[in-house]
Formats: structure tokens, C-alpha cells, sequence
């Protein structure tokens, strides 16, 4: 299991953390090395990327990921985490809503999002869930986010196509506010984590560590602008290299395999910012 490095692109069940998810992966594929990119909550499901191997050390160039959800709402009520698992702490009469399509496109954008405060985001070295957990207010820092497109699927059903970093409960929250009411997200489907989708998806029941198959380290950094090397031994040696490139940082790569991440040091010099060896 030595070779064995990549990304595995699973469909997580509800009732279960994404920590779940590893520590069952570790066991089917009999390797420790195993982390996890974009977190989801344990009553959400869909795509979670699972970094093994060499592929953990590309986590930080993951996590800004952009990211396509399917959720369901409930009007007319409001909980303490902004879903249908939470306390209730409101109850209102339900306004219908006739053109929720238009209540979707009011929300495309960029734009400041208020998140859960039952949420990991820390303020003061301490995450928020935690005050929750204390009933201790805090105040929540704004939080810059985009939405590229919200599709109306049903009357209480949307897909939001969005920046890493969004809550989707909480951009549930604002259009009911908007709408005249109150309410909370009851279901999150995650279906599309960057390039990859649910249909790239291993059931946690399909994977077998004989037959499963891995995206490698080289499609999941794809979007980096690559540099083909001669000289393979430079860079796998972490050498400084010139470069004729406008980039700041570039994938540098040989035969399709993703060897370092280079990123500008002066004029057309170029370090190692990150070995994939």
C-alpha cells in the first residue's frame, strides 16, 4: 500500500461525521495516512474527498474549493442551529411564497453572510459550536462569500452552486427572512466538490481495497497552471528554478505525474512551496 496515494471521492450517508468516514476508510483500505477535504455535517450527504497517502499534502490547495448543493427547506420555523435537528426557538404563521425563482436570483453574488452559530468558524481561539454548547453569545464575524447561481427546484426545494466557505442553512435563513418569514434548511445534498461530482462516487459499501480506484494527485490539481520539467531531479530535489511564466504558482509535473507546487520567489525565480514526493 506504499503506492498508494490519491484522492477517493466517496457519498457520505447521514448520521455520520466526516471523521467517521476516515476512520472506516482506514480500516477497508489497511493505510492510516487518510484526511479529508470539506467538511460536511453529520446529518448532510453527498461528495466527500478523501486525501490518502500523498494526496494529504495537497489539502490546503482543496479547501477553496468551490461547491454545488441540492437543499430543502422549512417554512415557518427557526432553530438554534438553522436545521430541523436543532431546538426550536421560533414558530410563525408561513407566508407563501409564489416567485421563489425570484427570491432565488436576489441572493446571486457576492456578498457578507452571518454564519450558524453552532459552526467550527473560531472567534477569539475558540470555535463558535463551543459558546453554543456554553450558552455563551458571541458576536459572529461577517463572512465574505459568492453565489454563482440558486436553481427554485420545488417550492421548498433549491441547488446553489456557491464559494467555499457558504452556509447554506444560513443562506436558508436570510430568504426566508426575506421572504416575510422564518425558517430552516431540512435536507443538504453536497453533489459537486470542484470538478468532481456525486457520479464520481464510491458507496462507503462499494469500497474495496483491491478494485477501488483513485484520482490521482495530478486531476485533482488540474486547475494550476502546469510546467512540464526535463529535469525531474531539480525539483525533486526542491532546487530554486527559473522560470518564464507570469504565473505566481504553477504545478510542476512530469509524464502526467504532479511533482511539486512552485510558487514565485523573485523576478523569474521559483521555489518549492510544496513536495509531492
Amino acid at each position: 500500500m506504499e503506492s498508494f496515494n490519491g484522492l477517493l471521492l466517496v457519498n457520505k450517508p447521514q448520521n455520520m461525521t466526516s471523521f467517521d468516514v476516515v476512520a472506516i476508510m482506514r480500516k477497508k483500505l489497511h493505510i492510516k495516512k487518510i484526511g479529508h477535504s470539506g467538511t460536511l455535517d453529520p446529518m448532510a450527504e453527498g461528495v466527500l474527498l478523501l486525501l490518502i497517502g500523498k494526496a494529504t499534502k495537497i489539502l490546503p490547495y482543496l479547501e477553496n474549493t468551490d461547491k454545488e448543493y441540492i437543499a430543502t427547506f422549512e417554512l415557518g420555523k427557526q432553530t438554534d442551529t438553522e436545521d430541523i435537528w436543532g431546538k426550536v426557538t421560533e414558530e410563525k404563521e408561513v407566508h407563501e411564497i409564489f416567485d421563489l425563482q425570484s427570491l432565488c436570483n436576489s441572493f446571486i453574488g457576492k456578498q457578507k453572510q452571518l454564519p450558524p452559530m453552532v459552526s467550527s468558524i473560531k472567534v477569539k481561539g475558540k470555535k463558535l459550536y463551543e459558546y453554543a454548547r456554553e450558552q455563551i453569545e458571541v458576536e459572529r464575524p461577517l463572512r465574505d462569500i459568492e453565489i454563482y447561481d440558486i436553481e427554485a427546484l420545488d417550492k421548498n426545494k433549491i441547488r446553489v452552486s456557491c464559494s467555499s466557505g457558504t452556509y447554506i442553512r444560513s443562506l436558508i435563513r436570510d430568504m426566508a427572512i426575506q421572504s416575510g418569514n422564518i425558517g430552516c434548511m431540512s435536507s443538504l445534498t453536497r453533489t459537486r466538490v470542484g470538478k468532481f461530482t456525486l457520479k464520481d462516487c464510491y458507496d462507503l459499501d462499494e469500497v474495496d481495497a483491491d478494485t477501488v480506484q483513485l484520482h490521482s494527485i495530478y486531476e485533482a490539481l488540474s486547475y494550476l497552471p502546469m510546467i512540464e520539467v526535463e529535469n525531474e531531479f531539480d525539483v525533486l530535489n526542491g532546487k530554486k528554478i527559473r522560470l518564464d511564466t507570469k504565473e505566481e504558482r504553477v504545478l510542476m509535473v512530469k509524464n502526467k505525474e504532479a511533482l511539486a507546487i512552485y510558487r514565485r520567489h523573485h523576478q523569474n525565480v521559483f521555489g518549492c512551496e510544496r513536495g509531492l514526493w
